[in-house]
Parts: structure tokens; sequence; C-alpha cells
């Protein structure tokens, strides 16, 4: 499991893709300064500022309002914020990294080869467009050729090998109750909009959506020539028929949060008990996997339900359905009548954004989906400075230090437990900017001439690579982000924090500013990340990685009484009218918000060693710190962005990110004189203190 920073998922599909774990030294609990704070700036443009707004009343306003004045969101964009501004700067970065080794000449099966081919292949639109649809014709026919529900099955255990929807797949990862193993896995899928409430929610917004949708589905069958007018019509809305029963019996988001009720080891003998109405075996043993001996889960009613369901859809619905997903997951490389088609559903419709993004950006995207850390490798050569590494050592090494203190002071955890806690919190391993060994991409050809057949072949060498871990040693050097990637995450089973190259750049790491700015930033970040360990789903899971309670009824009891305030809390944002963000989905992003916020405030002030922090342009240390908190959430949204996010979650909006958790700390208080009646302020009773 990896829990993320970022405040939503990435925006287009790519293909497959999937943390140097020696135990953590205990960190000391002394202190030093990360730098000289006297001789360090502000670190926060005082022209994002919008000082006609008072701190105590909306601290994300007082900070980002000239920002969001001065920064309109781009018109190939649907959001626009820190990490985008960040995202923005790393691909054109990597741009120009494509641009070298496409003109480059390298010798064949070097990686400037692949990378410079595969740029190639994407920016050469009039080869892609005299293809039309012909680079699918082969899956077409086999769709085609699918003469029963047997056949059906089968193709579907074909899915991950050759980058195809289905209801149900599969994959290798490791195992969260033995985490030094890998286990095959088995969860839902199988829809083509971002959640089951698009389908099943009776509202008008939602309806639209799925009028819009068979609009799509018709148009896309057309351009392909399969069929047009009613009969294209009437074959979308079989789609969308077959994909609103696989969403009546999907988990909702809430649910799939849960690690121990997605958690479901069973034989396949087991599995086919649970679900007899399809045949598991014959499944498993098309799918590659004969010999497994166990699996784990993750909807076991799920796999009831959909066993039960797919033979009443008759094989000429379910040839329809795979006819438009075949074609969805193929437009971006196709010709620009597809690809428009694509981005005006999925781009314009789910997301607002009014423009696509031009043909070079979305090379970047293509090439870093296929060859992501072989760019990821010459990025760091040229565009990360070790300093940075250096500084952010000495942060993690604080963050811990100050996390063993923390825990020693949780009033509500018991003495036994907080030894648990601090035994996992010696094991959590830190991962910076890039690794150490690199993942290399000798299974895969990259063709300068063709686009599709690139894709295809990157999604068939990663899935050797998955197969490949059945059997093997748990591989604890690996990276599930490469480090262009702005973003960080908490792996549950590796037990390890990670934050990768491009993310340690101002606004979330200044070098020039001083620390207490950074605390604010990256150190919060990091305090974030370490926070998930012990959020209401992370501290399932021991210093090994096992998923194991090893909580007191206790601590259960007096954890989830201050989780439920921050339930209730977000519960009660309404960032669109009639829309409220879900605090149960959002709860552990906001756990490890306040906790992040809270241990990494202490830890800065042990950093002074008893000196005071200076005055810089006229804010005090504390203020500055809360200061550097609040400009890494600068952001604002398309409606239909928005709505989407509060939809599928887990992150709540920058702008809740930033008044829920200082609203819920003393520190913040004392450092604005917040009082009773101001924006900020809440009643000590429902304040949230965890940490």
């Amino acid at each position: 499991m990896a829990v993320l920073l970022s405040q939503c998922a990435p925006e287009q599909d790519t293909p497959a893709q999937q943390a140097a774990q020696a135990p953590a030294t205990q960190a000391s609990t002394a202190q030093a300064p990360v730098g000289d704070t006297q001789a360090l700036g502000l670190g926060v443009d005082l022209d994002n500022m919008d000082r006609s707004v008072r701190p105590q009343d909306d601290f994300f306003q007082y900070v980002n309002g000239g920002w969001v004045e001065q920064n309109p969101i781009p018109a190939d964009r649907s959001r626009w914020g820190s990490f985008d501004e960040l995202r923005e700067a790393a691909e054109l970065d990597v741009l120009d990294i494509l641009h070298d080794a496409a003109s480059s000449d390298a010798a064949e099966g070097t990686l400037e080869q692949k990378i410079g081919d595969m740029y190639t292949a994407f920016m050469n639109a009039e080869a892609v467009e005299a293809l039309g649809a012909q680079p699918l014709a082969d899956e077409l026919a086999q769709i085609d050729s699918l003469g029963s529900h047997d056949d059906l099955l089968e193709y579907w255990a074909g899915a991950a090998e050759n980058g195809r929807m289905a209801p149900f797949g599969y994959g290798i990862s490791q195992d969260q109750g033995q985490s030094d193993q890998y286990i095959t896995t088995l969860g839902q899928s199988g829809l083509g909009l971002p959640d089951r409430d698009y389908y099943l929610d009776d509202s008008e917004r939602y309806e639209e959506v799925l009028a819009q949708y068979q609009a799509h589905i018709s148009e896309m069958f057309a351009l392909a020539g399969l069929m047009q007018g009613e009969a294209a019509e009437e074959a979308a809305g079989r789609v969308i028929e077959v994909e609103g029963r696989i969403a009546q019996g999907h988990w909702t988001r809430v649910q799939n949060r849960d690690r121990t009720a997605t958690y479901n080891r069973m034989s396949p003998d087991e599995l086919m008990s649970l679900a007899p109405d399809l045949a598991w075996n014959s499944y498993l043993n098309d799918a590659g996997l004969p010999d497994i001996n166990a699996l784990v889960v993750r909807q076991p009613t799920y796999m009831q339900y959909v066993a039960g369901m797919f033979r009443d859809i008759s094989v000429a619905d379910w040839q329809h359905y795979h006819r438009y997903h075949q074609l969805r997951m193929s437009a971006p490389y196709l010709s620009e009548a597809f690809v428009e088609a694509h981005f005006d559903f999925f781009g314009r419709t789910l997301s607002g954004q009014p423009e696509m993004r031009s043909r070079e950006k979305r090379a970047v995207d293509t090439v870093d989906s296929v060859l992501g850390f072989a760019v990821g490798q010459l990025y760091v050569e040229e565009n990360f400075q070790a300093e940075a590494r250096e500084r952010m050592d000495d942060l993690v090494k604080n963050l811990l230090a100050s996390f063993e203190v923390a825990i020693d002071e949780l009033a509500w955890m018991t003495e036994a437990t907080k030894e648990e806690a601090q035994a996992k919190l010696a094991r959590l391993n830190t991962k910076i900017a890039y690794p150490d060994e690199w993942r290399d991409y000798d299974c895969l050809r990259i063709d300068a001439d063709d686009l599709i057949g690139n894709v295809r072949r990157a999604n068939r060498c990663e899935y050797e690579r998955m197969m490949a871990r059945l059997g093997q040693p748990v591989d604890r050097e690996e990276w599930f982000m490469t480090p262009q990637t702005v973003n960080a995450y908490y792996s549950s089973t590796m037990n390890e924090i990670v934050f990768p190259a491009a993310i340690l750049q101002p606004p979330f790491f200044n070098v020039e500013a001083d620390d207490a700015i950074n605390y604010g930033a990256i150190g919060a970040v990091i305090g974030h990340e370490i926070t998930h360990a012990f959020d209401d789903q992370g501290r399932r899971s021991d210093g090994d990685g096992n998923l194991r309670d090893w909580w007191a009824d206790l601590d259960e009891q007096q954890f989830r009484e201050r989780a439920d305030l921050m339930v209730a809390q977000f519960d009660a944002y309404e960032p669109i009218e009639g829309m409220n963000i879900q605090g149960a989905l959002a709860l552990g992003e906001n756990i490890a918000d306040l906790g992040g916020l809270t241990v990494s405030y202490q830890a800065w002030q042990r950093s002074l060693n008893g000196e005071p922090s200076p005055v810089i342009e006229g804010f005090s240390g504390r203020q500055r710190y809360f200061m550097g908190w609040g400009q890494i959430w600068r952001i604002a949204f398309r409606d239909e962005a928005l709505r989407r996010q509060l939809t599928t979650g887990p992150h709540a909006p920058g702008q809740y990110r930033v008044r829920g958790a200082l609203s819920n700390m003393p520190e913040f208080y004392e450092a604005f004189d917040v009082v009773e009646g101001d924006g900020m302020y809440r009643d000590p009773d429902v304040r949230v203190k965890i940490w």
C-alpha cells in the first residue's frame, strides 16, 4: 500500500507501472539547525498574499489570495497549484532530455536510443494519422471472435498481459500479511467512469454525464468504422448498461480504504467455493498462474457478484464493452479524431479542461509512462542538486527524533502500544531523490516508427517484470515513483517514506529560505508521510510491514474518538453547493496533515536550541512556519475537476487542507492571535488532537 501526498490522481491513463529497507537507525534527540536562519530569507513571495484578508479568518486566502488572482488556470489544465507548477517545470526539464535523446543518434539498445525513439514515434503525427484505427485491427478481430462466455473468461485472463479492460484484474505485489513475500492479488475493476457513483447516483449532474458518456462511446464506434447512427447509439447504451451492472457490485472507496477488510488470503479452491459460478482454475491457468497456492481477494463480495452476473450479460454486449474500452485505452496513440474525441469527454466533460495539452507535453507523459526510470536517471544527472539530498537527510533525522518524543508524550496511547510504535518508528526506512540502483529496460524494444507497438511492448515488459516476482524475495530497493514525479508516499508493507527529487524545490523545499519555512513546508510533508505509519490504516501494519493489530482496545477507542471528530469536521466542508468533502474517505490524509504539522513544529522548535527565531520581513518564526504550510497547498480548480476530486478523493482540496489542519492547532492560534468569532476558530471541545 502506498499512501500519496498529492491532491489528486493523475488525469490520464498510462500503461502498466508498478519501495533499501535496512532497519533505520535510532535518530538522536539532539537537534541541529538545518541552516543559518539569520542568513536565509523569508521563502514567501509577498505578492502571493492577500493582505485584505485576516489570517485569523481565512489563512489560505491570506497566504495565497494574490497568487490565485495572478495565476489563472491555464487553458490546458483542469486545476493549477503548487504541485502543477512544479510538474510543469519538471516536464520542461524532461522535454529537454527527450529533444537531446531524439537528436543524439544513440546506439541501439541504449537508454538514449529508447527514450529518443519513443519521443520520435509519438511526435510523428503524420505517420500516426495515416494509420487511423488500423493498429487495433488484430485486437478488434479477437473481440469479434469471442463466441461464448468461456471465451470471454479466457480473454479476461489475458488483460494484464495485453493491456485490456476487464471487470476484475490481478497483480503480483508484496503480501501485507507476510511482507517478505510476493503474492497474487485479485481486485475489482471494469469501469470507464472514475467511480461507481457516476452510475449509481441519480442526481441531475450524473445523469448528464452518463448521457454525454453514451454520446462519446457512440462517436468512438463511428470513428472506428464499427457502426454508425442508431446502431452506434444503441451499442453505446449497452456498454453503459454493462458498466452499470459492474458498478452495482463495486465496493465504495471508503470500504476499499480498510486494509483488514481488503486482505482476504485464500487458496484457489477457496476462491472457487467463494464464487463457484466462474471457472477460476481455468482463469488462473490462462493468466499464467497455474501453480499458485494462495492469493489475496480484495473484495470477496464483488467476486461473488461478478461471477454470478457475467453470464446474464450476452456475449454480444460484452463484445460492445470490450470494443469500446480497446478504443478508449488506445485513443491517445491513434489519429487526431480519436485523440480529440477522447479528450472531449475525459478532459472537457469530466475535468472541465478547455484545451488539450500540446503534442509535446503529451509526449512527455507517454515517454514517462513507458520509460519513466530511464528518463529519471537522466533527469537526476542534469537537474538535481546534491545539497538538497544532504539537507533532507538532516530534516528527516530531526523529524524522526521528534516523533520519538511525540510517541512517548501521547496521552491516549497505552505504554505497551507505545513500545510497539517506537519499534516501528525505529525500522522506518527513508528514500530520498532517486534510487541507488536504476531499473533496466532490457526487455523493451522501442521502434521510432511504431507508437502503439511501443506502448504494447512496454505493457508486456511491465507484465513480465511483475510476473517474475513470484517466488522471489521482495525487492526492498524498488521505487514506486520516478525521480521526476512531484509527490511523496508512505508504503505500509515496506514501512518506508519516499521523496522523489522533483518535489525537493520551492515552495516545498527552499535551500535559500530559513528553517521555519522549510519545517512548515517539506518538514510537515516528511511528518505527513511518517504519520501515515500511524494513521487509521497505516497503523495496522507493524515495523516489518506485516498486517497485524498491535494496538490495545483502549488505544483503538481513544484514537477513534479523536478520528471521529476529524471525520465530522471535514464532512461539514462544502466546496461545491450540495457536495461536501467525504470525511471518512479523506481521514488518513487529514490525520497525516495534522500529525505532520504538529510534530514538524516541535522539531523546528527543538532545532532552535533555545535561541529565538529571527523576525523576517515583519513575520515571527512561528508565523513563517505556518506560512510555509499554507503556500504549498495553493491551488485553484475548475468546477468539474473539483467535483471529480470530491467524488474520488482521498485528499481534501488544498484550501481545506490548510484551513482544516491549522484550525486544530493551538500553536497556530497563538502565532496569529486567533480568538472566538474568527473564521479559523474552532471550539476547544471539537478540536482534533492526535499527535
